[in-house]
């Protein structure tokens, strides 16, 4: 498999923990974002949306990071990254998709540029629009948590709602949020990095990442 992403993509890391996590070798291909690399023909002929990630698979090209989290839960599906449970499996969707449609959309690249330039927002300006959508996002994942969760975001395994809550834990941490109001998602998150599968997808140690 071949994944499409950026060191800092929040949608290509949740990728890259279930690709670990599932013990799944894949090359990665990097589109530097800052640069519109994403943008250049070769890349939009296989994901016309021009957006990372995009894998690449022996059954063709899968696009959007839920749609490929839940890919690879189908074709590879032990270890699994979804409950038993049909109503388990509903509640671990839904803090995925509080993260991933209601989270972070607000906070991408394309927004942020769009602040700046269009609008004329200050770096102050864009950091407070940045903590308001995550505070606002995490305070009712927070009441998730504590009600579903316990070693790591639902129960005591690894889930999808982990692969999406750990790369919006590291966006708020790079944009200094304050998250000390969220004790239940800190601890869920540390227990989660602490597994190498984790700590290898993290953007610091992806080959695109800029030098420390």
């Amino acid at each position: 498999m071949r994944l499409h992403g950026y060191w800092r993509s929040s949608a290509a890391y949740r990728v890259r923990i279930a690709l670990n996590l599932k013990g799944l070798a894949y090359h990665q291909v990097p589109h530097d974002l800052r640069t519109g690399a994403q943008r250049h023909q070769s890349y939009t002929m296989l994901n016309p949306q021009g957006l990372v990630p995009a894998l690449e698979t022996n059954q063709g090209v899968v696009t959007q990071s839920l749609a490929i989290l839940e890919w690879l839960e189908e074709t590879h599906p032990a270890p699994a990254l979804l409950p038993a449970s049909a109503r388990g499996r509903a509640t671990v969707r839904a803090m995925a998709a509080l993260i991933a449609c209601d989270i972070h959309p607000l906070n991408n690249l394309r927004v942020l540029t769009t602040l700046r330039s269009d609008l004329g927002a200050d770096e102050a300006q864009v950091s407070a629009w940045i903590g308001r959508w995550i505070t606002e996002g995490f305070g009712a994942l927070e009441t998730l948590v504590a009600r579903h969760g316990g070693r790591y975001a639902f129960g005591d395994t690894p889930s999808l709602a982990d692969c999406c809550l750990i790369p919006q834990v590291y966006s708020a941490e790079r944009f200094g949020v304050d998250l000390s109001r969220f004790p239940r998602i800190l601890d869920c998150t540390a227990a989660a990095r602490a597994l190498e599968p984790v700590a290898e997808a993290h953007p610091d140690r992806q080959p695109d990442a800029d030098p420390a």
